[in-house]
């Protein structure tokens, strides 16, 4: 059987807890390798520094990517108040002399609590955003001053889980594209201690949360032991929290074809079509004009 042929053979997601020290790409050769599936990508880069989930497509279901990348985000911080740093966390140099942390557990709280619902964040200068065609990390690398645009976040909640200061620990639920580094900067410039991010684990990733994730310890065991299928959820579950709509029959083939379908409740957005067996058949956008679904993308071709 050739490449192409294995990686479209298998369709889903792993769902990964990533241990500290490996980049997010480190993890998906690791997964090409065990699962011989060329075809594979993470739904959002975690830091070497950072571990928890990370949400590996397989097969097909890359497809899903932008989607399930989209996804919001939860988080446990810790925090160490009382300096700052360049990059915003532990591996940077530090940023003028360290400060008494002369801040109540009230006061921490209520300035936490303002960083709350939606905001406008810049990203850290040591981050991978785009700037002039090169990484912002790599123009700091060199001394180059980083002037990074402002962004809209959407911070759900913040909620402290340790105050044991000069270090806190946070849990951060937020939208995608959220920097929790900015997040610990800017805290830090508020309470005018400074602060900076000391580690960082995702406890939650889109519909997948550290109960879903396998250790890359049993992933690399299941690899050896050619049993790693037991790790592979369903593609559709990826999307869990989209509308659903099952089809079969006529309807299923008229979707598969790609062909739109009467929207017969008036929903508006997005929806996942699934077939009677579960699987994943195509990606619809209603048409608020027609009335209408629209498959945008079509997954299910047996």
């Amino acid at each position: 059987m050739d490449q192409k042929a294995v990686d479209n053979l298998v369709s889903g997601v792993i769902v990964v807890d990533k241990p500290v020290g490996l980049t997010s790409h480190d993890v998906v050769q690791i997964i090409r390798k065990g699962t011989n599936i060329r075809r594979a990508g993470h739904t959002g880069t975690l830091d070497p520094r950072a571990s928890g989930v990370l949400v590996v497509l397989l097969g097909p279901a890359v497809r899903l990517s932008e989607y399930v990348s989209a996804s919001d985000k939860r988080y446990q911080a810790t925090i160490r108040l009382g300096s700052s740093t360049d990059t915003y966390d532990s591996e940077g140099a530090m940023q003028g002399e360290e400060m008494p942390v002369d801040v109540t557990e009230e006061k921490f709280l209520e300035i936490l609590k303002s960083f709350e619902g939606e905001k406008e964040q810049v990203p850290p200068p040591y981050s991978a955003v785009h700037v002039d065609g090169k990484r912002a990390y790599e123009l700091a690398r060199q001394g180059e001053e980083v002037e990074l645009e402002p962004r809209m976040i959407n911070v759900y909640s913040l909620d402290l889980l340790e105050w044991a200061p000069p270090e806190v620990v946070i849990d951060v639920y937020c939208s995608s594209g959220t920097y929790v580094r900015s997040l610990a900067h800017d805290l830090g410039q508020l309470l005018g201690c400074g602060a900076h991010l000391i580690g960082l684990r995702r406890t939650k990733s889109g519909q997948f949360t550290l109960r879903d994730a396998t250790s890359l310890r049993r992933l690399r065991d299941s690899f050896d032991s050619g049993d790693w299928a037991q790790f592979l959820i369903p593609a559709a579950e990826a999307l869990g929290d989209w509308k659903t709509i099952v089809v079969g029959g006529e309807l299923l083939e008229t979707v598969r074809h790609g062909h739109r379908f009467p929207n017969e409740d008036g929903s508006t957005g997005w929806a996942r079509a699934i077939s009677e067996q579960g699987d994943l058949v195509a990606l619809l956008e209603a048409d608020e004009e027609t009335k209408e679904w629209q498959p945008k993308k079509v997954f299910f071709t047996s």
